[in-house]
């Protein structure tokens, strides 16, 4: 399209030039198509007589180039894909002003005149007949300020500015030839033209010349022979030029230098490399096949509508229908005086006369006026992972982490970003699409995603959804340290897990604390303008994104540990750019508990059995009345959207994560930081003084003054590793300078401030 666009402009542009050259010539061969002998000078000959015919005869003259460069700027836009907004306004005032040219040049031609067109004659003509000349002239002048003022934004400011700059400029070039003139042309015109004061003035030169004995003079003589003796002397005296030094600024700002010299921070240089996953990896499940309206069936379900409401003497004012790639949405409005509540009451009733599974009735429709029934269609298409991946609305998407979800009743893509939800519940029976929906997110972030910005941590109780993603492990995936496999199959690394998670939390938010930002996004580029120092603990944070594929299971086997730090992390970790993903096929009240719900407000919803599990998910009614096989309901809060979820088969995941697994990747998976439960701490402290290590003492003093126990503190304080801290975090509980482990939370720090801390020393000296 864009190249067809681009060369139809180029021919329009060389057919109008030619027409202007041949127009009288070529006016025989005009409309006459059929006889090919018949020759034309055009240069494109009867296409472009034609065409130049059309549009500047019988057009608007010279103005219709403006048409021919539209199209092919048209043409240029369409073939690199640039955004088509700036086009719109592109065409909306090159046809304004197309116009405004024709009609103004009418002003020029008479009858049939190649400079304005017939158009611009015959406007122009009107607008006389009923304005006059002068109405006619004032119109268009007023359209040439509106355009200057709205499009160009031009104002009177502006012209002023402009006329003092141009009126400066003669000034200035005046007195430039001014001065080229000789000191006697100068004396000459003096004395011709000037009044007698001027004269007096020039006698004074005179006898200042002349040695004559002194004299007493007055004032006005005085100040009036230096001022001639300065003018008459300007040729002979030099100038001395003397050049200031500008003052060197008094602090210099490094992170400008450091980023004029190196550039910003590039957190994906490490794997500069890397190359996405290309669209061919995935399957066109619907065979290049669109939606296909199907008249028979619309027509059918329409009568059966009207004739059910009928029977309830309910009248319907209109309907259309919404064709969607699952689902038909028919839009109806009832005529005055009909309660919409019995339209609500009559969904089994409607769906017993179409024969469907899955009437929805959402009255009204929020926003439009109408009262929607949502009718499955019998012959439902796949939307494919492809189709929604290479569409313009994912791929030109501005968002931090989004998620191609599938598409909606119109055949729109939906695609939201997850940073903004900024958690996601789903729930759905088995086998209704969850774990086709899990893969579309994560595909979806990897075909957008560059490693260094994401990471995954994918927890899945039934060991054989996510498993495909181990190739991926060195590229997408965090784990704890000491782990063999990056994803969790484990209820007890689950809750080391989540605990490791609240951890990284916290020491992300002492990260922004220092830095004084709010998100992870402003702390990001102010670390990409090296605006803060690796050496003291700064570094680029990568999203990161947890994945729990069973949560009713975690919540039957672990209960209150998991809940806990779930919870913890729904509330807190938005801003630090943590996100959660939970999907479960079992929505009861025991598992997404309250605590849960109020932290997830974006919600999936899939196929549920029963009016109560649809209650839970959605907090209302509908998903029990879906269909099934990827049929879901979104909502982030607000409004219910009825979705079919993108369809990614798990042999196009294998070849996704075989093609990244093929390339470079980093030496380890993310590491997140360790976490030990309380079975490993209390019971084998270390207690022999003189095996304490040597940071023992700086260690004290740093968490005395902090008055937290926590061994990320000690990392980022002492520059130490996490196993060395954690060892002396041990020691100091031994000693009693901190208490016990309490989960998540810091430890508890026994001695309040520095002098009670020497006096602890000083005592276990005096005793050994």
């Amino acid at each position: 399209m864009g190249s067809f666009l681009f060369f139809l402009g180029v021919a329009m542009i060389f057919s109008f030039v030619s027409y202007f050259f041949t127009w009288q010539a070529d006016q025989t061969v005009i409309g006459e198509f059929a006889e090919r002998e018949l020759e034309t000078k055009n240069w494109l000959k009867k296409f472009g007589t034609n065409l130049g015919h059309f549009f500047i005869y019988k057009g608007f003259g010279i103005a219709a180039f403006n048409i021919a460069f539209l199209i092919t700027l048209s043409g240029i836009y369409y073939f690199f894909n640039y955004t088509k907004k700036q086009l719109r306004q592109f065409w909306l005032w090159g046809i304004l002003v197309m116009v405004w040219i024709s009609v103004a040049l009418g002003f020029f031609s008479v009858k049939s005149s190649i400079i304005s067109g017939v158009i611009g004659f015959e406007i122009n003509d009107l607008m006389q007949d009923y304005l006059g000349f002068i109405g006619t002239v004032l119109i268009l002048a007023f359209l040439l300020i509106a355009y200057l003022v709205v499009r160009l934004k031009v104002t009177p400011e502006m012209v002023a500015v402009a006329f003092r700059r141009t009126k400066k400029e003669i000034a200035e070039d005046f007195h430039e030839g001014a001065s080229t003139f000789s000191s006697e042309e100068i004396k000459v015109k003096t004395t011709e033209s000037a009044p007698e004061e001027v004269k007096v003035v020039t006698e004074t030169i005179d006898l200042s010349i002349a040695p004559a004995e002194k004299k007493p003079k007055s004032i006005e003589e005085e100040s009036l022979e230096k001022i001639v003796l300065k003018t008459e002397s300007t040729d002979d005296l030099e100038m001395k030029i003397e050049a200031t030094i500008e003052e060197a600024p008094l602090k210099q700002n490094l992170s400008d230098t450091l980023v004029k010299d190196f550039g910003k921070f590039d957190p994906t240089l490490e794997l500069s490399n890397y190359k996405f996953p290309v669209i061919e990896l995935l399957k066109d499940h619907t065979s290049g096949v669109g939606i296909t309206i199907n008249q028979e069936e619309l027509e059918e379900n329409k009568i059966k509508i009207v004739e059910t409401l009928n029977n309830y003497k309910i009248g319907i004012a209109s309907i259309k229908a919404t064709v969607g790639p699952t689902v038909t949405l028919y839009e109806i409005v009832p005529e005055a005086g009909v309660r919409i509540s019995k339209i609500k009451n009559l969904e089994d009733d409607i769906a017993l006369s179409l024969s469907a599974l899955g009437i929805r009735i959402i009255a009204p429709i929020p926003g439009r006026g109408t009262i929607g029934i949502e009718v499955p269609n019998k012959n439902p298409k796949t939307v494919s992972m492809r189709s929604v991946i290479a569409s313009p609305k994912f791929q030109n998407a501005e968002m931090e982490l989004p998620l191609a979800l599938g598409k909606t009743i119109s055949n729109e893509t939906f695609v939201v970003d997850l940073a903004k939800m900024p958690h996601l519940l789903m729930a759905g029976a088995t086998g209704q699409g969850k774990s086709v929906g899990l893969n579309a997110i994560l595909t979806s972030l990897i075909y957008k995603k560059h490693p260094a910005e994401v990471k995954f941590v994918l927890v899945d109780p039934k060991k054989v959804e996510l498993t495909l993603f181990n190739k991926i492990e060195r590229h997408f995936l965090a784990k704890l340290p000491d782990t063999d496999e990056a994803i969790i199959t484990d209820t007890t690394k689950v809750v080391h897990t989540l605990n490791s998670l609240c951890i990284e939390m916290d020491n992300r938010y002492d990260l922004l604390k220092d830095a004084m930002v709010r998100n992870i996004k402003e702390y990001n580029e102010k670390f990409k303008s090296r605006k803060l120092n690796p050496n003291d603990g700064h570094h680029f944070l990568p999203y990161i994104v947890l994945v729990i594929d069973e949560f009713a299971d975690l919540i039957m086997t672990a209960g209150k540990e998991v809940e806990t730090p779930i919870a913890r992390l729904a509330q807190l970790a938005r801003a630090i750019g943590i996100h959660l993903i939970i999907a479960t096929q079992r929505p009861s009240v025991n598992v997404i508990t309250g605590i849960i719900k109020a932290n997830f407000p974006a919600r999936i919803a899939f196929r549920v059995t029963s009016k109560i599990d649809s209650r839970t998910i959605l907090d209302g009614s509908g998903a029990d009345q879906l269909i099934g096989r990827g049929d879901m309901l979104y909502t982030q809060g607000n409004d219910l959207i009825r979705l079919q979820c993108a369809f990614v088969d798990t042999p196009e995941v294998a070849d996704i994560t075989e093609f990244i697994g093929a390339q470079k990747a980093y030496p380890d998976a993310h590491l997140l930081p360790e976490f030990v439960g309380e079975e490993g701490s209390g019971t084998n402290l270390d207690v022999n003084i003189s095996e304490r290590d040597k940071m023992f003492r700086d260690a004290a003093e740093v968490l005395v003054i902090a008055q937290q126990g926590s061994a990320s503190l000690l990392q980022r304080k002492l520059k130490l590793g996490y196993n060395r801290a954690g060892r002396i975090i041990d020691q100091l509980e031994a000693a009693g300078i901190v208490g016990p482990f309490e989960g998540s939370k810091a430890r508890q720090v026994l001695i309040s401030d520095l002098e009670a801390l020497k006096q602890f020393f000083d005592n276990e000296s005096n005793n050994s």
